[in-house]
């Protein structure tokens, strides 16, 4: 999770960065046809394309048409509000997957949970704090992805039962790439040198961050790892008051102290259960 926190904020000002020159349907195109090369050694490493076959190729096309579509509301949303709402709002999702872990993967809410929950939601609305008339078309965006991210990230943690996390990557890359290939055509135009740059940082941070959700899905409920994907939305208001002089305030630094609350008391009962099951397995 600690690299899925730090690739997701370099993509994120890559994605801006990158989006001054280029349209959202390009820049998704070329990250997922250098990502698959950027896959490659880890395809190798686990034994070839032969080692990627899936008996679930539907639920992978599923999840990954939904996936795109969240992707390209959430690079929109990038050029259209500050850095730090695009992830606040996007932080709606956790309480979409704890209601659909618990009915599709059969995972327990606990007071816990839904307090962690509850809190981390209160920071993201001292930080976003929509205007009284309503939330603008940016932010409708931004809640349009994290909606679709729900879904996605629900999928993953079903999928990674039976397939590997490089599998998930490489159908994903496939699937994202036959996609937008006729969009990106359509609008094609080819970037200057300093925009290749930030379209190869994209598609590193975008190919390796899914890799590592992947990677501690498999390892913990998603009910567990996802609350902690609130550390971005602090990290992203301050990377947008350093890099955007975006606004950062005291109500946001209230927000962010909600958010690590919430997350702390989220890992808490996790962290127990590690240390007691060493004990439990080996007695003696």
């Amino acid at each position: 999770m600690a690299g899925w926190l730090t690739l997701m904020l370099v993509i994120a000002i890559a994605g801006r960065e990158a989006m001054r020159e280029l349209t959202v349907f390009q820049l998704m195109e070329m990250r997922s046809l250098i990502g698959l090369v950027l896959l490659w050694p880890l395809v190798r490493a686990a034994g070839g394309l032969p080692a990627l076959r899936t008996h679930r190729l539907r639920e992978h096309a599923v999840r990954n048409t939904v996936h795109y579509a969240a992707q390209y509301a959430w690079f929109a949303a990038l050029t259209m509000i500050p850095l730090a709402q695009v992830v606040a709002i996007e932080f709606t999702m956790p309480i979409w997957i704890v209601l659909l872990a618990a009915l599709f993967l059969g995972e327990r809410i606990t007071a816990s949970k839904v307090l962690a929950v509850a809190l981390g939601l209160l920071g993201v609305g001292l930080i976003v704090r929509p205007s009284t008339s309503g939330l603008s078309p940016g932010q409708l965006v931004a809640l349009a992805a994290a909606l679709g991210f729900a879904v996605s990230v629900t999928m993953v943690k079903s999928l990674t039962r039976t397939d590997s996390a490089v599998t998930l990557m490489f159908w994903m890359l496939v699937v994202q790439s036959l996609l937008g290939a006729l969009p990106a055509l359509w609008v094609w135009r080819w970037p200057s040198a300093a925009t290749w740059g930030w379209v190869l940082l994209v598609a590193f941070c975008g190919t390796f961050s899914h890799y590592c959700m992947a990677r501690a899905l498999r390892h913990a409920d998603a009910t567990v790892v996802m609350p902690m994907d609130y550390l971005r939305v602090p990290l992203s208001a301050l990377a947008g008051w350093l890099l955007y002089a975006e606004r950062m305030d005291l109500l946001t630094v209230v927000g962010t102290a909600l958010i690590l609350g919430g997350n702390l008391l989220n890992l808490r009962p996790a962290g127990r259960a590690r240390t007691a099951r060493p004990a439990l397995r080996n007695p003696r």
